[in-house]
This record gives structure tokens, C-alpha cells and sequence, in this order.
């Protein structure tokens, strides 16, 4: 007699992109186990509250997910920083959640925005309104690694419009969500943006923190 429960779990077995075990779920058990271990409390406070440093396993999977086309990795990475932002605020539901856009052209070279996916896993878990389209990248940069801290701020400067989807609504407080916070300049433009159209910022979630940005967190813009 055909077990047809087994017969389904292997084929929907396939390999984790981290470390190629078989799995059945976006990463193999023992990879979501070493994630866990680089969840750093010390980064839960406001305005930038993050889920842990860049480092390690969780400095992979952000670039295993991002430049090897694994859009599924954000979806733990969201439902991890839902489940450590529910474990230290209350969950005020006047919030809306707006991801960190792409420009256009880059959101066709890599088919997905990985802040976009990790901020829809993370209203899954926490309830919050997502606003998927509050703000716009109106200006293609350049990749932010290679850059000074003032070539950033020069990089970013008017970088974002408001999105259709915060145009014609009340002006309800922002949770900005993206992958990493390095030194800011990106929140920076994007908060601007929505103080400039009457729309106050609650904050920015990122999963990962550089270590040099630690110690070192705010968002004035």
C-alpha cells in the first residue's frame, strides 16, 4: 500500500539554501537553530530596533537571500523580528508598516524587494497594516557599501516620493522595516520623505544591525 503522506513529504523536500541539507521549510532545522543564537537583545530599542548584528549565519542569510535569489529566507528573518518586536512593545494597531523601497530598475534585476517580503512575514505574525507601496524610490543610487558616510547622504539625498499607498490616507505613524541598518542614511532620506508630507515615524525595524552601528543608533534626519 502506497504511503502516500511519505510519498508527498519527499516531494516537498528540497535543500536548504544555506547549507544544502533537505528540508521541507525555507531553512533545515539546524540552521534556524544557529539563527536563533544570533538574535542580540541589546538591539531592542527605539527609534531603531533590530533583531541582531551582521555577523555570522545571519550576515549569510540576508546575502544568500538577497544575490542568490532566495526571497523565501525572508520569511523567517520577518517572522523572527515579529516575534522579538511582540516580545518587547505592544502591538499598537494605529501603526502601518512601509518597507524600505527599490528603485524600479533594480526591483526588475532582482524580481523581488527582500524589505517588501520581510515586512509582509512580519504583519503575518504581529497583525499590523502593511502599506506596500507608502513609499517610492524615485532615484536609482549606487550600491551603499562602497560609500563614505557623506557619500551616502549625498547618494540618498531625495531618493524617495510617497507611495500611492500613503497618499490618500490619514497620516497614521510609520514603521519603516529593512533588511540591514548600516549607518542610517537610508532611513534618514526615507523618514524626511514622510515628515515632509505630515506623516510621523515610529521607528525602523531591521533585521541585522552593523556592529559598528550598535552603539551608535539614531535617526534625526
Amino acid at each position: 500500500m502506497i504511503n502516500w503522506k511519505n510519498l508527498l513529504d519527499l516531494f516537498l523536500q528540497s535543500n536548504c539554501p544555506l547549507c544544502q541539507r533537505s528540508t521541507s521549510q525555507e531553512l533545515c532545522p539546524n540552521c534556524i537553530r544557529q539563527l536563533e543564537k544570533c538574535h542580540n537583545p541589546n538591539t531592542h530599542s527605539l527609534p531603531i530596533f533590530a533583531w541582531g548584528t551582521y555577523s555570522g549565519i545571519l550576515k549569510r542569510a540576508i546575502a544568500t537571500m538577497k544575490y542568490e535569489n532566495h526571497p523565501e529566507i525572508a520569511r523567517v528573518l520577518g517572522q523572527l523580528l515579529a516575534q522579538a518586536w511582540l516580545s518587547h512593545h505592544e502591538c499598537d494597531h494605529t501603526l502601518v508598516v512601509v518597507p524600505i523601497p527599490l528603485h524600479a530598475h533594480k526591483l526588475k534585476q532582482r524580481g523581488y524587494n527582500q524589505a517588501a517580503l520581510i515586512a509582509q512575514s512580519f504583519c503575518e505574525v504581529t497583525g499590523l497594516q502593511l502599506k506596500k507601496h507608502g513609499l517610492e524610490r524615485i532615484k536609482l543610487t549606487q550600491a551603499q557599501f562602497d560609500l563614505s558616510a557623506s557619500e551616502r547622504e549625498d547618494n540618498l539625498n531625495e531618493a524617495f516620493g510617497l507611495g500611492k499607498d500613503l497618499c490618500l490616507r490619514p497620516k497614521t505613524p510609520v514603521l519603516l522595516i529593512d533588511d540591514i541598518y548600516t549607518t542610517g542614511a537610508t532611513a534618514r532620506s526615507a523618514m524626511q520623505t514622510l515628515h515632509e508630507s505630515g506623516i510621523a515615524v515610529y521607528g525602523l525595524l531591521a533585521v541585522a544591525i552593523t556592529v559598528k552601528s550598535v552603539n551608535n543608533k539614531h535617526l534625526s534626519p
